[in-house]
């Protein structure tokens, strides 16, 4: 696939651009056999693994209906992973002997060196023969593309087709009431101007079926015309539009022998539709153009409504916000529901599941995860068998393999991933090596995307920007669903919906791009896999150590949760690894051999036992992202300061595991830490005496959290902060709860300035500090804990300093016993967070405030014994969360039928 041979042609980009390799190359020329022809030869395989990259983007789709071509395909897919395996085997020498003092030594004759680059210059040659028998092998299939193509179309079409209508009928419209209803009042509307209407979501969730139903019904309300299109991937302009006015009725032949144009044909349609009221159906839009041709026909009729159903949310954007529906799967019940109708259509009048099969059966349903086109195939199938035990377990047990084998489930959802480009191809696949239902977290994705180098630097925009772009056109595309945002509306983690991840996997696996063992399975791993992940080994003679397996060609491991000794055999068989994940893994050493995978980009050490890492970390001259958060880790290797790509720093601990005590401990920064001048990340370190002269080095600087504050070097280090142009975060911890920080001297020049996050007592009048007053409008978040207020109430003094808050967090903070959220206040807060106030007795909510909230969460706080007044009335309430409150909270929640008022918040937590 192209998305190989964009991994191998950016590696030879960069080792062209390496100045060391260039200089190792020179001086062992003499004595490697053809080493001073090597890079014209690279060059040239560039050129021609470019030249197949275009030749696979011209093919699109169509090697899938051949298998000639498919198999010319994984040729180039080998091909492109063994120019990738050379060139970081050719990086990794030329910086073996870069670091070699003796190298006029080694290169008088017999070394390993110049063994090593013999070598290389032989896999080059082998390389050169491979190439030729790929284009050689082209002949087989150059032929046929043509034929293939106009069949490919044909299919594209026919499957579009109202996604396979034969497989829904009545029965299956199944918690879609609401949406239809919704429907039918936008086209029922005395709105007099044409409108446009979108449905939207990713495919199989029956976007069609729910149009195609409200279409039948409504049609006939519009007598001047009604027409479905289909428009699918392959569609053509011309073709689309004489489609269209053949449905509407027109009948006026085109000149004889010559192919109407599409400003003749919008003439045409708007001729036709004159003073008519029309109902149009755009099924399966894949972009804006497709609508743009038809609907510039439409323009001025009156009453006229067209509706667009899409799977990509930009194309749903080109209707009103207040005409678009974004479909989501169904819930748990009607998925049931689905479900028994299907299956039972043929069995029972009433469509009932059996008592002794209940269990099972909702088992099924619900591994479907609300997807109704699963759900019905699964039922269709189950429709046909005996309702056994037997029978109905063992499709549960294989429906991740019947789902991955069922033409119409992956015939609809492959659609989809067709239509990715190759950079989308290995950002999209990369994630099936997170566990099923993982809340995968934004900026750990972006930067392990950063590290594979699927995302890099563009024009003006730094390699994460380009990441999180990729990221939000994946969501857009509805390929990954989006789980919770921040207080930027930017996603904080998202997730692949499970029966995409099945087929996902299925291609991943198939096209050696990575492997994930949800279910322990590591004897069958490839020993050739490029990347794998694993939740956990059951055994321990599972392990690859224990096994004595090794992986010389991956690239990314990624350990979570991992509970066996397994990381000297990858650290050993592994030497071009990029990403090293092994977050909540039980270990706790990290081998001195991990300064050996030059290659690595990539640490993650999160919530582990590790206590200290080696010296040999600072021969990671590649290494981006260091993640040591929550590690027993108290101070970084002083060579540390030589990582001169260090991006991201993440070094922040606490004292005890419940934060109990005030102390947050982050590490000890080293000396001249300056020196990673591309550090945008750093958390967290301890204040000393020269940080802030360090930190007034570090330009690039976005994100940064310091510990140990005291009152003598807060204005420096405050000072050093306000001058960093891109500053966008700032966590300040004091050195301990009695000491009071005064941020008068805290005024950031950044205009990303959006997050303020404060540990500590607060001096007298803080609120009329420069940060309250002149970013007002752009703060965003504000966390306080371990502050002192006295008697007054934060809530309403923080109000009216700053209306623009999103998320509030109040920790430990002293108060007034009565909160008061003012009528009208915070119109934009989604998150307020009330934490261990042993002041507060009531929380008091006026009318009009907080009117955006998403979430309250309010706990440990041993005085409330009544409800939040009007908190029922809070219809944007998502989450509810009332913990370890006083004795009497609970009785009058029962009192004023709490449950009853606050029935329309999915998430409730006493």
């Amino acid at each position: 696939m192209a998305e190989a041979i964009l991994s191998a042609v950016s590696k030879i980009g960069i080792v062209s651009l390496n100045k060391t390799v260039t200089i190792v190359v020179d001086q062992l020329a003499k004595k490697v056999n053809g080493l001073i022809e090597l890079p014209v030869k690279i060059k040239m395989i560039d050129k021609e693994l470019r030249m197949m990259n275009s030749v696979i983007q011209d093919l699109g789709a169509i090697y899938l209906s051949h298998n000639v071509i498919k198999e010319w395909i994984a040729g180039v897919r080998n091909l492109a992973y063994h120019v990738e395996d050379v060139i970081d085997k050719y990086s990794y020498e030329a910086l073996k002997v870069s670091e070699d003092a003796n190298l006029y030594r080694y290169a008088l004759g017999g070394s390993r060196h110049i063994m090593a680059f013999t070598k290389i210059v032989d896999e080059v040659i082998e390389i050169e023969m491979e190439i030729r028998q790929v284009i050689q092998n082209q002949s087989y299939w150059n032929n046929i593309v043509d034929p293939i193509k106009n069949y490919r179309e044909e299919i594209d079409r026919r499957r579009g087709m109202a996604c396979f209508p034969e497989l829904y009928s009545d029965e299956d419209l199944v918690g879609i009431d609401e949406n239809r209803n919704k429907l039918t009042g936008w086209l029922s509307t005395n709105e007099k101007e044409c409108t446009v209407i979108a449905i939207s979501g990713m495919g199989g969730l029956g976007k069609t079926t729910l149009v195609k139903t409200v279409y039948n019904r409504e049609k006939s309300n519009f007598p001047g015309a009604h027409a479905w299109l289909v428009v699918s991937q392959s569609y053509d302009a011309v073709d689309l539009l004489v489609e269209l006015l053949r449905k509407i009725g027109h009948t006026q032949p085109f000149t004889a022998g010559a192919k109407p144009d599409v400003y003749e044909l919008t003439d045409a349609i708007q001729k036709t539709l004159e003073d008519r009221k029309c109902l149009i159906v755009l099924d399966d839009v894949w972009d804006k153009e497709a609508y743009t041709w038809t609907c510039s026909a439409f323009q001025g009729l009156q009453g006229s409504r067209v509706i667009i159903t899409t799977r990509k949310e930009d194309v749903a954007a080109l209707a009103h916000k207040g005409r678009r529906m974004k479909l989501q799967p169904l819930g748990k019940d009607e998925s049931f529901k689905l479900f028994c109708s299907r299956t039972f259509h043929n069995k029972s009048p009433d469509r009932k599941c059996p008592p002794g099969l209940q269990t099972v059966a909702a088992a099924i349903a619900e591994r479907c995860n609300g997807l109704p086109l699963a759900i019905i195939a699964c039922g269709s199938l189950l429709s046909t068998k005996q309702p056994t035990d037997h029978a109905w377990n063992y499709m549960y047990n294989h429906l991740r393999s019947y789902l991955q084998e069922n033409d119409h489930v992956r015939a609809i959802l492959l659609l989809s991933y067709h239509d990715l480009s190759a950079v989308l191809v290995n950002c999209f696949l990369y994630c099936t090596l997170f566990p099923e239902d993982y809340p995968i977290p934004r900026e750990t994705l972006v930067r392990m995307w950063v590290a594979e180098g699927f995302a890099i630097t563009k024009d003006c925009s730094t390699a994460e920007e380009v990441a999180e772009e990729i990221l939000m056109e994946l969501i857009s595309r509805n390929m990954l669903e989006v789980v919770e945002t921040d207080e930027l509306s930017r996603v904080t983690t998202c997730k692949m919906h499970d029966i995409v991840r099945v087929l996902a996997l299925h291609i991943a696996k198939q096209q050696r791009f990575g492997s994930a063992n949800d279910e322990s399975e590591m004897m069958l791993m490839d020993r050739e896999v490029r990347r794998f992940s694993t939740c956990g080994w059951k055994r321990e003679g599972s392990s690859p150590a224990a096994a004595g397996v090794e992986f010389p060609r991956l690239r990314t491991f990624m350990g979570i949760a991992s509970s066996t000794s397994m990381i000297s055999s990858i650290l050993n068989g592994s030497n071009y690894l990029t990403v090293l994940e092994l977050q909540d893994s039980a270990i706790s050493h990290v081998p001195a051999t991990i300064g050996n995978l030059f290659n690595l980009h990539y640490i993650g050490l999160r919530r582990t036992n590790v206590q200290s890492l080696p010296d040999s970390i600072e021969k990671l001259s590649n290494l981006e992202t260091l993640d040591i958060k929550r590690t027993k880790i108290e101070k970084l290797p002083p060579g540390i300061v030589k990582l001169e790509k260090l991006r991201h720093l993440f070094a922040d601990r606490f004292s005890d595991e419940k934060q109990t005590d005030f102390r947050y401990f982050g590490v000890e920064a080293p000396k001249m830490i300056s020196n990673c001048q591309d550090l945008q990340t750093l958390e967290t370190i301890s204040a000393s005496k020269d940080l802030s002269q360090q930190l007034k080095e570090m330009t690039k600087l976005q994100t940064v959290w310091i510990d140990n504050i005291n009152a003598s070097n807060c204005e420096e280090l405050f000072d050093a902060l306000s001058h960093m142009p891109l500053l966008s975060s700032v966590l300040l911890s004091a050195s301990d709860e009695k000491e009071t920080l005064s941020l008068e001297a805290l005024k950031p020049i950044s205009t990303r300035f959006h997050r303020l996050i404060i540990r500590g007592s607060w001096v007298h009048g803080i609120l009329k500090c420069p940060i309250f007053h002149g970013h007002a409008r752009s703060l965003k978040y504000l966390a306080l804990s371990w502050c002192n207020l006295g008697t007054e109430d934060p809530l309403q003094l923080l109000a009216s300093q700053l209306p623009s808050l999103t998320y509030l967090s109040l920790d430990r903070v002293s108060s007034a016993a009565i909160l008061i959220l003012s009528d009208g206040c915070f119109a934009k807060l989604r998150t307020l967070v009330l934490k261990n106030m042993p002041n507060v007795k009531q929380l008091v909510i006026q009318d009009n405030a907080i009117p955006s909230i998403d979430g309250i969460y309010i706990k440990s706080l041993p005085e409330m014994n009544k409800v939040p007044h009007r908190i029922e009335y809070l219809g944007s309430l998502k989450k509810l969360w009332l913990l370890d409150l006083h004795k009497d909270f609970k009785a009058d929640w029962n009192l004023n039928q709490m449950h009853n008022e606050l029935k329309h918040v999915p998430e409730l937590r006493l």
